[in-house]
C-alpha cells in the first residue's frame, strides 16, 4: 500500500506581544491561588512579573553562567531568551506558575510597594488535577540572598500551602495535594540539600534522562558518535507525601521556618 509521510517541522511560535508578555500581565493560572496564604512575616511570594521583576533579576545576577550551571535549558543566561522561555514554559502552561521571592526583612527604598526585595523566584510546575501532585521548581535564590532564610521560607510556604486541605480553617487554606516532587541534576548538591533539610526524601535516579544544551559542560560524555552532541544528565528525584506531611515532615518543615538563618 502507497503512502507518504508529509510532516513538516512547525515553525517556532511566537508570541503576539512582546517579551514582557501580555498587557496586562495575565499569569493564566488553572488552580487556585490564594496569595495571603503564600507568605510569612519574612517573605511572600508573588506573580513574577517580567515588566516589573526581570530588569532588577537579571542585573543581579552577575555570572548567569555560573548562576544556570544545572539549569538544562538553553538561553536562560541572556534576559531576552529567558523572557521568552518563561512565557512559553511557564505563563502559557495553566497548569504552572513563577513567582517571584520577595524577602520582607530587607526593604528596597526604590520599590516601597513590593514590601522588601527581590531575592529570587520559585515556581509550581506541572500542576496535576487528575493525581493531586505538584513539581517545585525553578528555585533561583539570587547571589546576594543565598545563604539566609529565604530559600527554606519560600520552599517551606509552598509545602505548606501545597499539602493543607482547602479551608482546613478559618485562616489556613491550601490545595490539598497528595505528592509533591523535585528534579535535579544529580550532582546540584545545594539543591538536593535544601530539598532533603525540608523533608523530601530521595527517591531514585533517572539515568541519562536530558540531553543538555551545547555549552553545558557540567553533565556526563555520550558514546562516540552519538545522535546528538549535547552532554548527558542524570535527575534526581526527590519527593514528599501527604503521609509524609503528616508523620513528622510538617514539624521539620516548621523547626526549619523558625530559623533565619
Amino acid at each position: 500500500m502507497a503512502y507518504v509521510n508529509a510532516y513538516q517541522p512547525p515553525p517556532p511560535a511566537k508570541p503576539a506581544y512582546g517579551l514582557h508578555g501580555p498587557v496586562p500581565y495575565d499569569i493564566n493560572v488553572a488552580f487556585p491561588l490564594d496569595f495571603t496564604q503564600l507568605e510569612t512575616p519574612h517573605l511572600k511570594l508573588t506573580p513574577f512579573i517580567p515588566s516589573i521583576h526581570a530588569e532588577i533579576y537579571h542585573a543581579a545576577i552577575s555570572d548567569p553562567a555560573h548562576f544556570y550551571r544545572y539549569y538544562p535549558f538553553p538561553g536562560l543566561e541572556e534576559p531576552e531568551s529567558y523572557l521568552l522561555f518563561i512565557d512559553a514554559f511557564v505563563r502559557q502552561n495553566p497548569y504552572s506558575v513563577l513567582f517571584a521571592i520577595i524577602d520582607r526583612t530587607a526593604p528596597d527604598p526604590d520599590h516601597p510597594e513590593w514590601g522588601g526585595k527581590l531575592a529570587g523566584t520559585i515556581a509550581l510546575v506541572s500542576y496535576s488535577p487528575t493525581n493531586l501532585s505538584v513539581e517545585i521548581g525553578a528555585v533561583c535564590i539570587l547571589p546576594a540572598f543565598q545563604r539566609t532564610h529565604v530559600a527554606t521560607h519560600a520552599v517551606g510556604t509552598l509545602l505548606k500551602y501545597c499539602f493543607t486541605m482547602p479551608y482546613a480553617s478559618q485562616s489556613e487554606s491550601g490545595l490539598g495535594l497528595r505528592r509533591i516532587h523535585w528534579y535535579a541534576h544529580s550532582d546540584n548538591e545545594p539543591s538536593l540539600r535544601l530539598a532533603a533539610r525540608m523533608g523530601l526524601k530521595h527517591e531514585g535516579t533517572l539515568k541519562w534522562a536530558l540531553v543538555l544544551p551545547v555549552g553545558k559542560v557540567l553533565g556526563k560524555t555520550p558514546r562516540k558518535n552519538d545522535l546528538l552532541e549535547g552532554l548527558g544528565r542524570d535527575t534526581a528525584v526527590m519527593a514528599t507525601s501527604w503521609e509524609d506531611w503528616e508523620d513528622g515532615a510538617r514539624e521539620i518543615v516548621t523547626i526549619q521556618m523558625a530559623r533565619m538563618e
